[in-house]
């Protein structure tokens, strides 16, 4: 995953970071910003919280709120479409139906929603 902003970008994936510049990935996060859960187990993790009871550094939410800009962009790739528009509150794509149909596979019988 790629995260871009105003200073620069940093890349992440299982482990491996890269940056736009060194300082990005030297940088110390202070005390009274934002520190975010750490887990280099998710497996342990998710036992650990079955077990506490306590939220998992990736809940089922956010894993599947962070697949979907993935699947969009494939679906955006897919179809040769520079932009989509996504509503994230019924989680459809807005005004192509073409793309829109690419959400969902058709169901095996006996299986429906």
């Amino acid at each position: 995953m790629t995260w871009e902003g105003e200073d620069g970008w940093v890349w992440a994936n299982r482990g491996k970071h890269e940056a736009s510049t060194p300082e990005i990935l030297n940088s110390e996060i202070a005390d009274n910003e934002i520190h975010l859960y750490k887990s280099d187990d998710h497996f342990r993790n998710f036992i650990d919280c079955v077990i506490s009871r306590e939220e998992p550094v990736a809940p089922a939410e956010v894993a599947h709120r962070s697949i979907t800009i993935t699947h969009l962009g494939n679906i955006a790739m897919l179809l040769g479409r520079e932009s989509l528009r996504w509503d994230p509150d019924t989680e459809t794509i807005l005004g192509d139906d073409e793309a829109a149909k690419l959400l969902h596979r058709e169901y095996r019988a006996p299986w429906k929603l």
